[in-house]
């Protein structure tokens, strides 16, 4: 998780033999990044921001395409493409032209992509950067599955719900340094709850105040707000104004 230059990209290029370490040392599927490059490739599937895909192709020949480049079974190129776009959402789009798929179909593919060869561990830099809510979701959804069906995902994100929602544990990163890691409760817990300002009249300063308490601890404010830290955080905003109405 960090900001755009942060440096996510660059490293992800590194732990994915794309980029030479500038020092140090990585290992990634139990493989030094550098000494083991070739084995590193065999085990992870890549999906990066600015992959080159040709647009003339139908998503189901740039499919076969990736199977045949990955030295899958020559039987096993029709089926692998089938069974990858019917996972991502695809099989209506099989045999149209990659040009005149959306931004959302594009990434879904660009995933599909990454799996051919059923890589254990998937690197997935910046998936949702531009896309839609609905798509953004359909995205996170898959990512779970293939998560919980036992492939280990890294993922960027400039987005802080992203990686509230997706990850197990975070790194947050910042001109190329971790400057914070941990379970999402965790560095949320640092953070502490977000505190919501209400504009109240001074007569109904009690009534409010007795209100606030249910959703958190009340908070400095200035004269005529009351202040209150949400302990389930901003989701609970609605809750607070239907409960002050």
């Amino acid at each position: 998780l960090g900001p755009n230059g942060a440096w996510k990209s660059t490293t992800v290029r590194m732990l994915t033999t794309l980029l030479r370490p500038t020092g140090g040392s990585a290992r990634v599927a139990g493989f030094d990044v550098v000494e083991e490059s070739d084995d590193v490739r065999r085990n992870i599937g890549v999906a990066l921001q600015d992959a080159a895909i040709d647009p003339l192709m139908t998503g189901a020949e740039l499919l076969q395409l990736q199977a045949v480049l990955y030295g899958l079974p020559k039987s096993r190129h029709r089926i692998r493409a089938h069974e990858l776009l019917e996972r991502v959402g695809l099989t209506a789009a099989a045999d149209r032209r990659v040009g005149t798929y959306s931004g959302g179909m594009r990434r879904r593919l660009d995933l599909a992509l990454s799996l051919i060869h059923e890589p254990s561990v998937l690197f997935l830099d910046e998936p949702t950067t531009g896309l839609d809510p609905m798509s953004r979701i359909s995205l996170w959804e898959e990512i779970r599955r293939l998560n919980n069906d036992g492939t280990t995902v890294l993922l960027t994100t400039q987005y802080l719900e992203e990686a509230d929602q997706l990850a197990e544990r975070i790194a947050i990163i910042d001109n190329g340094k971790i400057v914070r890691r941990g379970r999402p409760a965790e560095l949320k817990a640092e953070v502490g709850s977000p505190t919501l300002f209400v504009a109240v009249p001074a007569e109904m300063n009690d009534v409010a105040s007795a209100v606030l308490l249910h959703f958190g601890d009340l908070r400095p404010s200035a004269e005529g707000t009351l202040g209150v830290g949400l302990s389930d955080g901003p989701g609970a905003v609605s809750s607070v104004i239907r409960r002050l109405d």
